[in-house]
């Protein structure tokens, strides 16, 4: 059987939560978001999970997601460091405390990788819909064709402020742009602020936006060192603080690289913790979610 990865993306500091969240309890039998994740992937035809994490919390994670979910998916732990950044960066780096980005974390997980993958958020509910059209994808992507599921941004935000999205602009079903805004619903509105140019504009609840659940061949990471070395060397004096992310590099792979981007939208709703009061929202969502029986009581049992 092919090998079909769930790379999932665990290194961020959670710094707004304050503190680990990707292992956070929010089922009603203590899961964390990664379980459901994960036993959604599972059930649609992913065979294997890659977590991009800190070495410092490889003991945690382990003892944790890893016992639950070793004997039913093959899993393996890659770490989120500065092995792959050449020497001559590697002092200017010495001062920083955040990970280097989304793009670098997906880097790190080269060697674990052997066949098409999809990337994820630890801390993001997808929902089943959006993670069997992932696979359904990934059984027949060929290189230079990458996928998006893209959400509906009704189905994305948080009732508690602004939200990070990527707002999707599409022709023909490919993706053309994505623009990075902050997102929140003002007197029945819904305003994205462009972070470029923080022009304020309305955009209608069926508008797409990016959650980063993206669908690529093995070849993207060729893409990936070649920009990292130019992102390196263009942001030598500032290593302290930019990251190097996924969007930057899709918009380069389309613009430079002959690569293309499909944009399939999922009607699934999106549930995340991007401030702590929206925690018991995404814990009620999760008891709901298991009383409909649409997950098992004891997800890891059945």
């Amino acid at each position: 059987m092919k090998e079909k990865t769930l790379l999932i993306l665990a290194a961020g500091m959670g710094s707004r939560f304050g503190g680990l969240k990707q292992i956070e309890p929010f089922g009603p039998n203590g899961e964390f978001i990664i379980d459901y994740s994960i036993y959604d992937a599972k059930k649609a035809g992913f065979n294997k999970v890659v977590f991009v994490i800190k070495e410092e919390n490889y003991k945690i994670f382990k003892e944790t997601i890893g016992k639950r979910i070793e004997s039913y998916i093959k899993t393996e732990y890659a770490f989120q460091d500065n092995r792959l950044v050449p020497k001559e960066y590697q002092e200017l780096l010495q001062n920083r405390e955040k990970p280097l980005g989304t793009a670098h974390a997906i880097l790190c997980a080269k060697d674990k990788i052997n066949g098409p993958f999809a990337m994820i958020n630890a801390d993001d509910f997808y929902g089943r819909d959006a993670l069997v059209k992932a696979s359904d994808y990934l059984d027949n992507i060929s290189n230079n064709h990458y996928g998006m599921i893209a959400y509906l941004v009704k189905n994305t935000l948080s009732p508690t402020g602004a939200s990070s999205r990527g707002i999707c602009y599409e022709k023909n079903n490919k993706l053309t742009e994505v623009k990075e805004s902050k997102v929140e619903r003002i007197d029945n509105k819904i305003i994205a602020i462009l972070q470029d140019t923080e022009e304020k504009i309305e955009v209608s609840e069926n508008t797409p936006v990016s959650m980063n659940l993206l669908l690529f061949s093995k070849d993207f990471f060729s893409i990936l060192e070649k920009y990292f070395y130019i992102f390196l060397e263009q942001n030598k004096n500032n290593l302290a603080k930019v990251e190097y992310q996924i969007p930057t590099v899709l918009s380069n792979a389309m613009k430079y690289e002959g690569k293309t981007v499909d944009l399939m939208i999922t009607t699934a709703k999106w549930y995340g913790v991007t401030y702590k009061e929206d925690q018991e929202m995404v814990k009620k969502a999760f008891l709901e979610m298991t009383k409909q029986k649409i997950y098992p009581k004891n997800l890891w049992i059945n």
